[in-house]
């Protein structure tokens, strides 16, 4: 049986993910960072979020971009996987931040919405909205929160009641040439699996649902072919 699973950030539309990330190739000017190769990638202008970006950070919010705040801005950029990781306060960069608050908001206690199923026994959840995956069994909670990295737009997970119909813990993708580890397909070609990526590098997968190795491997080991999994929300940004 061959299934070509969607693994993320391997079928990129160059174009599409410039105009995302943020409106970074307008500035021209840069900070003055220490180096000709840090000022070269950090830019001067302040962007349309800049005060929210500066307050996220704990930074002063003065709306106003300085050599201290571009850093900042791009040390977290490069930690999450934002590119380009130039400094700049765009769009994805605080739509990055208020998904991280959404997640951290989320605590134990994902499903306070009961928006996932509570009378199917083990179910693997996946919220699209805040970029988070749980399993529970009825109402408890077996493992998670964890962050996910879900498909880009154009490319969305398909939202609806799914299950889990074929795993393969060492798969390889034959539609882009990538392994896969720890594969457990729910809907067609989309499936759980494990990148070594951030969960927020920009603009998503290719519509499976991304894991960190270790969460995707207690996944692997707690869910079972014919286990339910639903998604619902929809991501920020498509």
């Amino acid at each position: 049986m061959r299934i070509m699973g969607k693994i993320s950030g391997v079928r990129v539309r160059r174009g599409a993910v410039l105009s995302v990330a943020g409106l970074v190739a307008a500035p021209a000017l840069v900070l003055s960072t220490g180096t000709a190769a840090q000022a070269a990638s950090c830019t001067a202008a302040k962007g349309p979020y800049q005060k929210q970006v500066e307050k996220w950070l704990k930074r002063t919010a003065d709306g106003r971009q300085s050599v201290a705040d571009c850093k900042a801005i791009r040390s977290f950029q490069a930690d999450k996987g934002i590119t380009p990781a130039a400094g700049y306060a765009g769009p994805v960069t605080w739509r990055t931040m208020k998904t991280i608050t959404a997640q951290k908001a989320a605590g134990k206690n994902p499903n306070a919405a009961k928006k996932c199923p509570t009378n199917k026994g083990r179910i693997a959840c996946v919220d699209l909205t805040r970029q988070l995956s749980w399993i529970q069994d009825g109402s408890k909670l077996k493992f998670g929160p964890v962050p996910v990295r879900t498909g880009r737009n154009g490319d969305e997970t398909r939202t609806g009641s799914k299950k889990i119909y074929w795993r393969n813990i060492d798969h390889w993708s034959t539609l882009y040439d990538v392994s896969m580890p720890y594969a457990q397909f729910f809907d067609g070609g989309q499936a759980f699996h494990s990148v070594t990526k951030s969960m927020y590098n920009n603009p998503g997968s290719a519509g499976c649902v991304n894991m960190r190795p270790a969460d995707a491997k207690s996944y692997w080991n707690l869910l079972k072919n014919g286990d339910d999994v639903y998604v619902y929300g929809r991501k920020p940004g498509t």
